[in-house]
């Protein structure tokens, strides 16, 4: 499975970034062969319009089945997703590793939609 957070560096230690669109970083963790990617994000951040649509397609393209974010996507991000990529809200505070802790634990919600 490959999951996805929202990260504002570029580490496990990093802190999760509340934001799916204009997130700085994407962590990407490989769970079965226990690896951590980084994509660079920071190319929407002056972005007027379409970042979330084309932080998702980033997403997609790196084969993410799962996303852990502060808030959730908004709503045309949320359509490029839906079906495809299991989004997990609610991990706004403290760390991508903290949030995979949150994650594994069942503490975090299904984002809907």
């Amino acid at each position: 499975m490959i999951i996805a957070f929202t990260a504002q560096g570029d580490n496990w230690d990093a802190p999760m970034d509340p934001r799916f669109g204009r997130t700085r970083f994407l962590l990407v963790y490989d769970d079965e062969a226990d690896t951590l990617g980084v994509l660079d994000n920071e190319a929407v951040a002056n972005e007027a319009h379409g970042a979330g649509p084309r932080t998702a397609s980033l997403l997609l393209e790196n084969g993410a089945d799962v996303l852990i974010t502060g808030n959730g996507p908004g709503g045309n991000a949320g359509r490029a997703l839906a079906g495809r990529v299991k989004v997990f809200a609610g991990a706004a505070e403290g760390t991508a590793r903290e949030a995979l802790a949150r994650f594994r634990a069942g503490e975090l919600k299904e984002f809907a939609i």
